[in-house]
């Protein structure tokens, strides 16, 4: 699959690859805020663009290259990287009270600057983690390269699809019609002790299991573990030890509790156990910093060389777009600043606060994307992080109150797009790189993706909101929960578990410890920090069917004879059931909003029929990902 111009080179950015891309770009980034809402993650959306890039070039229009497939894959990704950027914060305005719905131009500017800084700041970084950084193995995107060189035949396409019909019709069966629950689950008492178990009943969850593997599925696994079948059965000791001054989770812990099992251990989850999952996130984020410190020593240097002499020679972005980029997307957040507080001071110093941040985390999200790819990078963490730190400079400097609250949450949003952007990108340079495409190229795709997908936040945020409910069981938001939950805590009287949150911050440097040591020795299995916090501050439902995926894949992967593990029909498969069940979510989401009424599984016996269609799909699935012999 190849094409040349006039000029006898290949063809990269052609009309197509642009419009291709920019609507690929908007499609994935309302797919993946439902999905983010749900899970409390994302996937890479590379390796699915790429396949659907180059079906659509050599089926559809006759005719494409590599390297203008290449291009609609970095478009987009730039919308599901900013997806996550997105909906792991703004939603915390809404739950915090600052916004009554989703505001269009706050948050689709919001989207754009926090994009733009996160691609601009990463471009003079490009030389220091992908050319001279031979210890960053781009896992993703030296498979997306795989993918690209190896072309796609019409067995590729039909995997996605039929993935993506199984997450549509369990999707329509569960919120439309009303055939299965959303979960089969249940809780009992023992004494004292609330003991829960469940599943969700989720394609979505499965393929992130599958696409993350069974090594990062088997400690946000361990993570639900250690949460809900130990520290909420030990809830009166945990409470009386680290947070005996909340009212809340003391009568949640109480043997007189009149609620129900399963109402006590969502009390628990929600008031005390996911803060010892802040407390590790938070460390993680940390120690990611100080992993990554000589790479971003290195991109300090680049920036003081100024990078200017040479920087047409090295094919990135010339330096005056770079800078009046730059400067707009910091002047649309001051602004924002000021707009949301009505105070010059606050708004100076958190727009401050927010580019340093920002630069920073910018450099650790497209390092750790290098180690160990985008769908497990850390942003959560370092985002926690920010939000620790501007709150705690705030609340020094006087801050207190609404004002406090939201100037928080506002440099989080930008940090947060900024890493998730980042790391998309340094992800996408290095598969570029690979295939021989133009760096300045991808770059200019990036911000042009960045900006069509920052129009799809706000409409689709507040379709699910009206349906769903932000912060309901259906659409948990469990980082915006969280970041408001800070946010009340630094600067609206909310007494929160600071006790638990120092629980996991010692649960955290535990693991640590227990990896440095599997390190030294030389061990092959690495304990996860991030992974074993996101268990322990997600719903347990959550994590077991993401244990289900990474056992499935594990089956498969020990009998796959394959090049490339981007290239498998399981990826394939798990991306689009990703895709068809997010994008039947959105689409119920605007039927709910048209009126038409939905359905709920409250039949007798629905119980049982959705627990047989659980094992089934998790037959079916293991089935369709089983890679062929011969």
């Amino acid at each position: 699959m190849s094409e040349t111009n006039r000029g006898g080179e290949t063809v990269e950015l052609s009309i197509r690859a642009v419009a291709l891309g920019l609507g690929l770009s908007a499609v994935l980034g309302a797919a993946n805020v439902y999905l983010g809402l749900k899970v409390g993650m994302t996937v890479s959306a590379s390796i699915p663009a790429a396949v659907v890039a180059m079906l659509l070039l050599r089926r559809v229009m006759r005719g494409g290259s590599v390297l203008e497939a290449n291009q609609v894959q970095t478009a987009a990704s730039a919308g599901e990287s900013l997806a996550a950027g997105i909906l792991f914060t703004v939603p915390a305005l809404v739950l915090i009270g600052a916004w009554t719905h989703f505001e269009f131009w706050p948050t689709t500017l919001i989207a754009i600057a926090g994009g733009w800084l996160g691609v601009l700041f990463m471009i003079p970084m490009r030389r220091v983690f992908i050319e001279d950084s031979p210890e960053l193995p781009y896992p993703e995107g030296v498979a997306c390269a795989s993918v690209l060189e190896a072309g796609t035949g019409d067995e590729d396409g039909a995997q996605v699809l039929r993935g993506a019909l199984l997450g549509a019709v369990v999707k329509l069966g569960i919120s439309l019609i009303g055939v299965f629950r959303g979960s089969v689950e249940g809780a009992l008492s023992l004494g004292h002790r609330a003991f829960f178990l469940g599943a969700d009943l989720s394609p979505a969850l499965l393929a992130v299991g599958y696409i993350v593997r069974l090594e990062v599925a088997a400690q946000i696994f361990l993570g639900g573990l250690v949460g809900w079948l130990v520290l909420i059965p030990l809830a009166p000791e945990v409470v009386s030890l680290f947070a005996p001054a909340s009212v809340a989770l003391e009568e949640a812990a109480s043997a007189g509790f009149s609620g129900s099992a399963d109402e006590r251990a969502w009390n628990l989850w929600s008031g005390g156990v996911r803060y010892v999952g802040v407390g590790a996130m938070a460390v993680g984020g940390l120690s990611a910093l100080v992993r990554v410190r000589a790479g971003l020593l290195r991109a300090v240097r680049e920036l003081r060389a100024g990078w200017s002499g040479d920087a047409e020679a090295r094919a990135d972005l010339a330096v005056r777009p770079i800078l009046v980029c730059s400067a707009l997307a910091a002047g649309i957040v001051f602004g924002l600043y000021w707009h949301f507080t009505g105070d010059l001071g606050i708004a100076l110093l958190s727009a401050l606060i927010m580019l340093v941040a920002s630069f920073f985390f910018v450099g650790v999200a497209s390092y750790i994307v290098g180690l160990v790819g985008n769908s497990n990078s850390p942003v959560s963490g370092m985002t926690i992080t920010a939000v620790l730190m501007t709150g705690g400079l705030l609340w020094l400097f006087g801050y207190d109150g609404l004002q406090g609250m939201v100037a928080t949450l506002g440099v989080a949003a930008i940090v947060c797009c900024a890493a998730c952007t980042a790391g998309d990108v340094c992800n996408d340079l290095k598969t570029g790189a690979i295939v021989g495409a133009t760096p300045r190229r991808q770059q200019a795709m990036q911000l042009a993706g960045v900006v069509v997908a920052a129009f799809v936040m706000a409409p689709v945020l507040q379709l699910l909101h009206e349906a769903y409910g932000i912060g309901s069981r259906e659409l948990a938001a469990p980082q915006a929960s969280l970041f408001a939950s800070l946010a009340r805590g630094f600067f609206g009287g909310e007494m929160l578990p600071w006790g638990l949150v120092g629980l996991g911050a010692g649960i955290g440097g535990v693991v640590l410890a227990a990896d440095a040591w599997q390190e030294r020795r030389g061990g092959r299995f690495r304990f996860h920090l991030m992974p074993i916090a996101v268990g322990l501050y997600l719903p347990f439902g959550l994590a077991v069917p993401i244990l289900a995926g990474g056992l499935i894949e594990w089956a498969a992967r020990g009998s796959a004879d394959e090049e490339a593990r981007g290239s498998s029909r399981g990826v394939l498969f798990a991306s689009g059931a990703v895709a068809g069940e997010a994008l039947v979510g959105v689409g119920v989401a605007l039927l709910v909003g048209l009126g038409i009424t939905t359905r709920s599984a409250d039949y007798p016996y629905a119980g049982l029929v959705s627990l047989v269609a659980a094992l089934a799909l998790v037959a079916i699935f293991s089935s369709a990902t089983r890679p062929r012999r011969g």
